[in-house]
């Protein structure tokens, strides 16, 4: 099924491209791979409970087509692709317009995330597609992240690319029968001279 392809308004560039990587719109086409991307990773993710088909099809009818016709949308997602497959997905969440920041928001296809050296390519890509439609089309000052305490690696990627320790809350989540730590760190997008 190839859906039809959206842009969001307020971006003069939908798609980033950069070597064999791509992002694009959240095409609906990829909500089932991202179905099951998200209930294999719960335990990093704000989900309390597996998605099902008919959930990811009333959400892309719901929340993600009304995103693509406004100004200012709460969220901007993108379908992540490595040579032209697709990989992940993720994107600015969260959005203050007026404050003029974000939550970046990332997952890939579980199969890579085992493996640290391409997660780490991965999260990089993409981290830098983030900052360069923050910075350069949205003018937005910072972007942050919350990461539960159980992710070392995460938080290394994050901290090695401009990202800043800002704070911990402790005992924050729940995660197997465990009170986890969350992890706060922020991007000032003025220091960034990549993007």
């Amino acid at each position: 099924m190839v859906s039809k392809s959206y842009r969001y308004k307020c971006l003069k560039e939908n798609i980033l491209e950069q070597d064999n990587y791509h992002i694009e719109p959240l095409r609906q086409e990829d909500m089932m791979k991202i179905k099951e991307y998200r209930n294999k990773q719960m335990d990093v993710l704000r989900q309390k409970q597996p998605l099902t088909d008919e959930g990811q099809v009333l959400y892309y009818q719901k929340v993600v087509i009304p995103l693509f016709e406004v100004e200012e949308p709460k969220q901007l997602l993108f379908s992540y692709f490595y040579n032209k497959e697709l990989i992940g997905y993720g994107g600015l969440t969260n959005i203050d317009w007026e404050a003029k920041r974000a939550e970046v928001s990332f997952l890939v296809n579980p199969n890579r995330v085992k493996n640290n050296q391409l997660y780490e390519k991965d999260f990089q890509y993409f981290l830098n597609f983030l900052k360069r439609i923050a910075k350069q089309q949205l003018k937005f000052n910072r972007l942050f992240t919350e990461t539960y305490d159980i992710r070392p690696f995460h938080v290394g990627i994050l901290e090695a690319n401009g990202f800043e320790f800002e704070g911990r809350m402790k005992e924050h989540v729940l995660i197997n029968n465990e009170y986890v730590d969350s992890l706060l760190h922020g991007c000032l997008l003025r220091s960034v001279n990549n993007a």
